[in-house]
């Protein structure tokens, strides 16, 4: 009874909230009150978190015992502040006798020592942290009486290694206590059984509770005028810069949110310029940029003092932000699942209606802009799969166990294997890791360093003796690996985040650029500082390393399956038809597809369009077996796959590498989301190429794409990382960071002791798989590949580049000029291209006449 007074005074502060208990939320209190465990799969701004916690927070204040009871996951440290304040709520408004706190990468030395002596009942924390606090020799006295974990946005985590870290922390912290209940949290996941069971491990029962209501999304486009129809160089969307700034309202809060870091500065900064009396409400909020000011934007968006934010991904999850109104989105989200997260970012609580704004920054983002509507409206979502054991997160896992009060080889090989991830591990693998740990493999033996564990003579028990050794891993814990990074400083020393390596080898001191939202010169760089001072202009924003978001495959699909309905109708002749049904992006998409059908053709659902570009042939359309032809001044070929960037740049680098095996040709190579380029520089024949049986083969994929893009240096790249993880790099003091260029160095060595001495080196092998899967997609390529061998090519001659083929034409301008050189080249391209092209579009009474 005691416990349903409880819960009873829990509504009640909900009610005078205005807040109705839902009943995924009655639901997931009682199965916590049954000692059930599972996944809480409910639209963004439902009520997850308080779902999660009222039964265990109820449950504690009947008896609230000194020590961590309920443990909260978070995977950023920008959500960890904003759950810490939504669980105290309650437990303040209500006087229980119950202490929450957090604890991540952002919080104070001090504090950090505060907790290390007691934790709270209550904590917020993330994977990174707690692997932390696991490594320590008080783990099993901290832990061993959580009685429950919420794993905050698991999809975030699921599919990467951090959601492999969190894995197998789970599996520890259960155990130390059995009886401990695990409850994730996620809005935008398909195949909701498989979700629960990566997450809670396989075999154990899982209890799914979903919300019986639809997210209610209210989606439109912004279109421009009708003239910025055709895909030219927009990327960057700044064709659209006077349209969207003049539907903000700074009244209205509102989250922009962009692809990419290098996107959120340059529409800041185009936003300041086009209304300087809005700065002081205004923000950009990036990875990138130092946590103080990333702090200072989130609260002034919660207090109101800032009411428009430039976000990238940094801002995608569930902080709960609720004085937002409005999102924007600019560009494609590449996925649906993204899209409808951050929609829920505006409206987000029970019954409110979310609000975004698409603003396409090229042409075929309109068709992607359709397909998203279809794919919500089919309920289509993106599949997310967690990985295969990865041996590096294991090896890092074992030392933080081992560190902190050790472990008995067969009953942590069964813990292992309790994991998702780890379920199929074979025990050849896990003594592997145990003899590497212990003796550094037998390339790395004649180092103490790599010697980590050892094994106590009496107990059998692994243990770090080395405090050294221990102290050194501690401050590596963790799977997240960035390039390096140089602090930006002004020289009053206030600092503004980090630029990476890679941005500043392209800046010279002189040098105008545009970071956290400001138009800075570079003054000088010294160790790993950046001094800046301010800039009343910037020439360009840096560009980062792995912004790069890959079209999903449902969304592919769906773009594919709208081509190919618009395809039916421009080939019986119904060009610009207007419907009343019709989502209004393809209304305005059909002239650029009228003029795709007119020089080429659009691409259709079965066989995958190829053109072959030839200034010196009138168009035609061939079949796979038509007539040879050439063209002066080089040959291109263009093909659109749909598979996304990662995939077709797999493609364009095999297909390259298997034709200059039988003919002597070099090719330059570009890729987008929806198709790629071959060109030759001298003329070549490509329809004799195509019709090689073996160009499209599937049996040697693997070993033909190690072979086509170099993957012994993309394995050596990737071994930094996997290096990384598995402890064998030293990243140095956090006040005295190495450089990209002496890890790489210190990783390339080892890279090649282990190719020269230990081939069979696990690590050395996991690198050269994730190169492949994380660069290029293997996977999706196979389907590509068994796509083109049952459905052959449909090939088409041009005389210039299609409206489709022409970014990929600039792609491969743009590696060889720089940023302002590429605009002048572009609108000359685009007047030529206009000018040759712009008659077989037909005019607007012709095309009246024909609808």
């Amino acid at each position: 009874m005691a416990l349903k007074a409880t819960l009873d005074k829990l509504r009640d502060w909900m009610r005078a909230r205005g807040w109705q208990p839902l009943e995924h939320q009655e639901a997931a209190w009682a199965s916590y009150q049954a000692g059930e465990e599972g996944l809480i799969s409910v639209p963004t701004g439902m009520g997850k978190t308080y779902a999660a916690y009222f039964g265990a927070l109820a449950a504690l204040a009947e008896r609230p015992e000194v020590g961590l009871r309920v443990l909260w996951l978070s995977p950023l440290r920008a959500m960890a502040r904003d759950i810490e304040t939504a669980l105290r709520a309650p437990v303040q408004e209500l006087a229980l006798p119950i202490e929450v706190a957090s604890r991540t990468g952002d919080t104070s030395s001090y504090r950090k020592r505060k907790l290390r002596e007691r934790l709270p009942h209550v904590l917020v924390t993330t994977p990174e942290s707690l692997s932390l606090l696991l490594s320590y020799e008080d783990a099993t006295e901290k832990f061993g009486a959580v009685d429950l974990v919420v794993v905050d946005e698991w999809h975030e985590l699921l599919g990467s290694k951090r959601g492999t870290q969190t894995e197998l922390a789970l599996a520890r912290l259960r155990t130390l206590n059995p009886v401990m209940k695990t409850w994730a949290l996620s809005a935008t996941l398909n195949d909701l059984p498989a979700v629960a069971q990566a997450v809670l491990g396989p075999g154990r029962p899982s209890r799914i509770i979903e919300s019986g209501e639809p997210p209610r999304l209210e989606l439109r486009t912004i279109l421009g005028d009708d003239s910025a129809y055709l895909p030219w160089f927009g990327f960057l969307g700044g064709t659209l810069f006077d349209e969207v700034v003049a539907a903000l309202d700074p009244e209205r809060s509102t989250l922009l949110f962009t692809n990419t870091r290098n996107q959120a500065e340059r529409w800041f900064r185009a936003i300041v310029e086009r209304k300087p009396e809005w700065f002081p409400r205004l923000g950009v909020h990036h990875g990138s940029i130092d946590g103080v000011e990333r702090k200072r934007v989130e609260d002034g968006l919660a207090s109101g003092a800032v009411t428009i934010v430039i976000c990238t991904t940094s801002l995608d999850l569930g902080v709960d932000f609720t004085p937002v109104e409005r999102v924007f989105q600019i560009g494609s989200p590449r996925g649906v699942a993204r899209m409808l997260q951050r929609a829920g970012r505006s409206g987000h609580r029970p019954g409110a209606a979310s609000e975004i704004c698409l603003v396409p920054t090229h042409a075929m983002q309109l068709i992607e802009f359709a397909a998203l509507r279809r794919a919500i409206d089919d309920g289509r979502l993106e599949d997310r799969h967690g990985l295969d054991a990865p041996v590096d997160v294991l090896v890092q896992h074992l030392v933080t166990l081992a560190a902190g009060g050790g472990f008995e080889a067969e009953t942590l090989f069964k813990e292992v294997r309790s994991t998702w991830a780890y379920r199929e591990l074979d025990r050849e693998t896990f003594d592997w890791v145990l003899r590497f740990l212990e003796s550094g493999g037998s390339a790395l033996r004649s180092y103490p360093n790599y010697r980590r564990l050892q094994q106590e003579d009496q107990s059998g028990r692994y243990r770090v003796k080395d405090e050294q050794i221990a102290r050194r891993h501690r401050m590596a814990i963790g799977t997240i690996t960035g390039n390096s990074s140089f602090r930006v400083r002004f020289r009053n020393g206030r600092e503004l985040g980090h630029i990476e390596e890679s941005a500043l080898a392209r800046l010279q001191p002189g040098d105008k650029f545009l970071f956290a939202g400001r138009a800075l010169e570079l003054v000088f760089m010294r160790g790993t500082d950046v001094w800046v001072k301010a800039s009343r202009a910037a020439e360009h924003a840096p560009k980062w390393i792995g912004d790069e978001l890959p079209l999903s495959e449902p969304l592919a699909d769906a773009v594919v399956s709208i081509l190919a309905g618009l395809r039916q109708e421009l080939l019986a002749g119904s060009i610009n038809v207007e419907r009343g049904e019709e989502p209004p992006e393809l209304t305005r998409a059909r002239r650029m597809l009228a003029l795709q059908a007119q020089v080429a053709r659009v691409p259709g659902a079965r066989q995958i369009l190829a053109e072959l570009c030839d200034p010196s042939k009138e168009s035609q359309v061939v079949s796979t077996s038509g007539s040879n032809g050439r063209a002066a001044g080089g040959s291109h070929l263009f093909l659109y796959p749909f598979a996304g960037q990662l995939a077709n740049r797999l493609l364009a680098s095999l297909l390259a590498w298997r034709i200059s095996q039988r003919w002597p040709v070099t090719f330059a190579l570009s890729a987008n989301e929806y198709g790629l380029e071959l060109h030759a520089a001298e003329p070549f024949d490509f329809t004799e190429a195509l019709k090689d049986p073996m160009l499209f083969d599937r049996s040697t994929l693997h070993e033909d794409a190690l072979q086509a893009v170099n993957a012994a240096e993309l394995g050596r790249r990737q071994f930094r990382r996997v290096a990384r993880v598995a402890g064998l790099i030293d990243e140095g003091l956090p006040s005295a960071r190495k450089s990209a260029r002496q890890l790489q160095t210190s990783a390339g060595l080892l890279y090649d002791v282990f190719a020269q001495h230990e081939a069979d080196n696990l690590l050395f092998l996991q690198a050269q798989q994730e190169a492949l899967d994380i660069h290029f997609e293997p996977e999706r390529l196979h389907g590509v590949l068994a796509r083109l061998s049952a459905e052959g090519l449909e090939i088409v001659r041009t005389e210039r580049p299609s409206p489709m083929s022409f970014a990929l034409t600039l792609d491969r301008v743009e590696a060889r000029v720089s940023s302002e050189t590429l605009r002048r080249r572009v609108e000359r391209l685009k007047a030529e291209w206009i000018a040759a092209t712009e008659a077989a579009v037909p005019s607007q009474d012709e095309r009246q006449a024909a609808s």
